[in-house]
This record gives structure tokens, C-alpha cells and sequence, in this order.
């Protein structure tokens, strides 16, 4: 009596391979486009709004005039609970104060000189981020989608056992979809640290949002800044009381004294003129992964330490590097190209996984003419949607409708070709074996 031997670890890995892509394709493919275009989220925001005013660095004193002309533009509205100051660096040399009204460009001298316009980049921003699903959502379906990424990289190794052996090797002539298929695997071969090193993070960042919320809630009643304060730093006790405006100057100077090492590049006002408010400082450590770290002043500019994100625990000092490894903001432009040409890699992989498969499919009988035309529209559709929605940035400006924009374009770009008729035979998708398909 035969006995029939079971799958072996390769079959599994390339069964799960595939349906885990399947699944998760037309979004992965959304993310990792949008995530390659935001490796030059910087350059994306001079290019939108080209009259801000720009500078190499700005004094103290000239920022803690922005601050006050600002503050003093919002009298009679509700008072804002955090003003951020934008100091300048090397790839947006501007100075940007937002509060919870407002966002403007101010000049070296911290006069207000027009209002922030960059819609586009953060449309483009939140897309990647959050898929432009709201609240804590969006950003945990992104960070599945970033395990999904992880799980491909890991069963697409197993699934072929000389990937590594074949790095190299490449077939001229696509027999059957083999070329097409060495192409897939060499880019996941050739970008596999990079692949790991992106969806771990993604991961991290998206997924994280859900723990510290559950943490939240089992811990500190509900209080989701409460949850942070381990990792990224506590803020100080509110006390409404009216008080003058904090002494940024003496902050700004005490953190070039104590820490001369470190380019600060945000300062962050907690509940301004009021008893309670802090001066908070973030600065970049050079040779460093971490974004920065958080340093506090009380409104006179006194020292009060910092989060410990550069010296602290473990836990605190991967997670503050998860950031800048995964968005590339770490060596400058080189690492930007770098970045954008990896991530172009990443897209191509997920294209052609999906081809590759129903390819496969042709040759074992079944042919899905509508759905491999499908897919060539979400492949070429949805780089042409966000193609639309950056010529409505220019055309009817910062306030265009980008996420209708975008989202009906590239419904249509992938469900038209769906519904449209075949040239020859039938309409529809085949769940048939056609009997003159060749097969392997």
C-alpha cells in the first residue's frame, strides 16, 4: 500500500507565500509606493510651496519673536495647547510655527510671512500612514500590512531553497514567465535587508499605536500620553494660571551650553502662557539612528532633563530609531536615493508577484484574463491617481479634494478593465480548466 509523503516545507512556504499575497497585494502595493515618494517628503514640500522664505539657521531671539507674533495673531481664539517650531535643517531649511489654529512660514527675523501650503505631501503622508482611514485604524491595517511584508520576505526564502545560490542568475528569454519570475526573486534577494529592516519597523510604528492604546486603557484610565511617557518622555503637571511667555531664548542657549553636540530642529511649547508651560527641545545626535531626543526647560528656561531616547533603556532607544530607519532620514541625500531605488524594487516585486501567479494559473488550466487585467490597473493606475492629485495641487491648489482624487481614480483605473468585455470568448473570470492551456 502506497503511502502519499506530506508537503514538504517548500510547498508549504510557497502556498502560504501566495495567499498571503494575494490578500494583502493592491494595498501593499498602495503603501509601498507612497512610501518610496515620501523619502522625499522634504524636497516635496519646497517643491509645493516655493515662496517660504528659507534660511540656513535662525537665532534664538528671532524664534522666540515667531512664537510671540504668532501667540499674539491668535488673541480672542481658543488657546492653543501646543505651538511646534520647525527649526531649520538641511533638507527643509525653513522655520514653520504650527499651533492648533494655524501654520505659518515665518523669516530670519521670525515675522510672519505666509501660511504653510503643503496639503499635498500631507495627503501623501497620511495615505501611507493611515490609508487615509482616521484614528488608530488606519495606522494599525498599515502595520499589518507591514508584518504581511515580513511574512512574504521569510516564506518567499523557504519557498525557493537556492535563492540565495541564484542571485545572479538570470533567463534571457521569459519561457513560460521564468524571467519574470528571476526578476522577482533576485530584487527580493538583492533587497531582502532593506525589505526586513522597512516592514519590521512599518510594523513597529503602526502596530504600536495599538499596544500603548491598550495600555492606555488597562493602566492609566484611559490617558494615551500617559502611555508614551515611559518611552518618549513625561510632560509637566498643567497649572492654567496666566504667565508670560516662556524664555525661550535662555532654553535655546542653556541647550547649546549643556549639549553642544546636538542640532536642535523642534521646539515644542506645552500649554504657552500659562504657569504650567514647558519649553521642550528636540535634538539630533550625530552618528545616531535615534530621531532625537527630548529635552525639557521650564518657562524660565531652566534645564529639567531629558527622556533619555540617546542614553536610556533599550527599549527606548530602538524605539526612537524605528522612525528614521524606516523613512530614511539618516545620511542625507545618498541614503534618500538609496532608499527610493529599493523601494522602487519592493513595488516591482509585489507587480509581478501577482503576475507570476496567474501565470501560473494559465498554465495549469486556468486563465483569468479580467483579473490579470485588473491588476494592470492598480499596477500603472495607482501611480497615475497620485499623478492626478499632485497636478490638482498646482491646478485648483492646496485645498483640492486629494483623497476623492485619488481613491475614485484608482477605483476606476482597477475596476474598469474589470468589466470590460473580452476580445475573444466569453466575458468573465475562468474558474475552469481551459483543455489547450499548456501546462508544467
Amino acid at each position: 500500500m502506497s503511502r502519499v509523503a506530506p508537503r514538504s516545507a517548500v510547498q508549504r512556504g510557497l502556498s502560504a507565500h501566495a495567499a498571503i499575497g494575494l490578500i494583502t497585494c493592491a494595498l501593499l502595493y498602495i503603501v509601498c509606493i507612497t512610501g518610496t515618494l515620501l523619502v522625499f517628503y522634504e524636497e516635496w514640500q519646497r517643491v509645493e510651496q516655493r515662496d517660504a522664505p528659507e534660511m540656513a539657521s535662525i537665532r534664538p531671539d528671532a524664534v522666540e519673536a515667531a512664537v510671540a507674533h504668532v501667540l499674539a495673531s491668535e488673541k480672542g481664539k481658543t488657546p492653543t495647547t501646543h505651538l511646534y517650531v520647525h527649526l531649520p535643517v538641511d533638507a527643509l531649511p525653513r522655520t514653520t510655527v504650527t499651533t492648533d489654529h494655524q501654520a505659518v512660514h515665518v523669516d530670519a527675523k521670525g515675522r510672519i510671512v505666509t501660511t504653510e501650503r503643503n496639503g499635498w505631501s500631507e495627503f501623501l503622508l497620511a495615505l501611507h500612514y493611515q490609508l487615509n482611514i482616521p484614528s488608530i485604524l488606519g495606522a494599525s491595517i498599515v502595520g499589518a500590512l507591514g508584518v504581511m511584508i515580513v511574512a512574504l520576505s521569510i516564506t518567499g526564502v523557504i519557498a525557493h531553497p537556492r535563492i540565495f545560490r541564484d542571485a545572479f542568475r538570470l533567463r534571457a528569454r521569459d519561457r513560460g514567465g521564468l524571467a519574470l519570475a528571476d526578476w522577482h526573486n533576485r530584487l527580493g534577494v538583492w533587497t531582502l535587508p532593506f525589505t526586513l529592516a522597512v516592514a519590521l519597523t512599518g510594523a513597529m510604528i503602526g502596530l504600536g499605536s495599538i499596544n500603548l492604546y491598550g495600555i492606555a486603557t488597562s493602566f492609566y484610565k484611559g490617558d494615551l500620553e500617559a502611555s508614551y511617557a515611559p518611552i518618549f518622555g513625561a510632560e509637566g503637571k498643567p497649572d492654567a494660571r496666566p504667565a508670560p511667555l516662556p524664555d525661550i531664548v535662555a532654553a535655546l542657549n542653556g541647550m547649546a551650553a549643556r549639549f553642544p553636540d546636538v542640532r536642535p530642529y523642534y521646539v515644542i511649547l506645552h500649554e504657552p502662557l500659562t504657569a504650567g508651560q514647558e519649553v521642550q527641545i528636540l535634538g539630533t545626535h550625530q552618528r545616531r539612528l535615534i530621531y532625537g531626543d527630548n529635552y525639557r526647560f521650564d518657562g524660565q528656561g531652566r534645564y529639567l532633563g531629558h527622556a533619555g531616547l540617546s542614553d536610556g533603556a533599550a527599549g527606548q532607544q530602538i524605539a526612537a530609531s524605528s522612525y528614521n530607519l524606516h523613512f530614511g532620514n539618516f545620511g542625507g541625500l545618498p541614503v534618500k536615493i538609496a532608499y527610493a531605488v529599493f523601494g522602487t524594487a519592493l513595488c516591482v516585486m509585489i507587480a509581478t508577484g501577482t503576475f507570476i501567479w496567474i501565470g501560473k494559473r494559465a498554465r495549469r488550466g486556468y486563465r483569468h484574463p479580467r483579473l490579470r487585467a485588473g491588476w494592470h490597473g492598480v499596477v500603472w493606475g495607482t501611480p497615475a491617481a497620485l499623478a492626478l492629485t499632485l497636478v490638482a495641487r498646482f491646478v485648483l491648489g492646496n485645498d483640492a479634494p486629494f483623497i476623492a482624487i485619488f481613491w475614485i481614480a484608482a477605483g476606476l483605473f482597477a475596476v474598469v478593465p474589470l468589466l470590460w468585455p473580452r476580445r475573444r470568448g466569453a466575458a468573465g473570470l475562468s474558474l475552469a480548466p481551459v483543455p489547450d492551456a499548456p501546462r508544467r
